[in-house]
């Protein structure tokens, strides 16, 4: 899934995310427990605003997207190949009245040789930043 809200809850490897039981991807996590938080960067923004666009109840992601799934180590979920980096991640609550799953990363894994490195990150209003510059898709 492609999720814009995410927070470091503290000086761990701890993240927080919002999603809903409407949500496709929060029903996996709330039975596997487990997931990937897979950075990509400027050159994927239109991949991951389209992979937000669609759900995984219908589609497989990384076949129409032509991802490269790659086996995490501690975990069952695949790390994306294609992104700049990759968190292995476990659920360890979900807050149900907010919609909040919070995450504690267990390994995490950066691709050094990859050329783009600038992230994006959303803004809430369909636009991105990246290195400060608003971009929209």
């Amino acid at each position: 899934m492609t999720i814009t809200w995410t927070m470091v809850m503290d000086f761990s490897a701890t993240f927080a995310v919002t999603t809903g039981p409407w949500n496709h991807s929060y029903r996996a996590l709330v039975e596997r427990r487990e997931c990937v938080i897979a950075i990509p960067t400027v050159d994927m923004i239109d991949t991951a605003v389209a992979i937000g666009t669609c759900s995984g109840k219908n589609v497989d992601k990384f076949d129409r997207f032509a991802l490269t799934p790659v086996n995490a180590r501690h975990i069952g979920a695949p790390l994306i190949l294609e992104c700049l980096a990759n968190i292995e991640c476990k659920v360890i609550d979900i807050v149900e009245r907010h919609s909040i799953v919070v995450l504690q990363g267990v390994a995490a894994y950066i691709d050094e040789t990859r050329e783009e490195k600038r992230m994006i990150h959303a803004i809430g209003d369909g636009t991105f930043v990246a290195d400060g510059r608003r971009i929209r898709p």
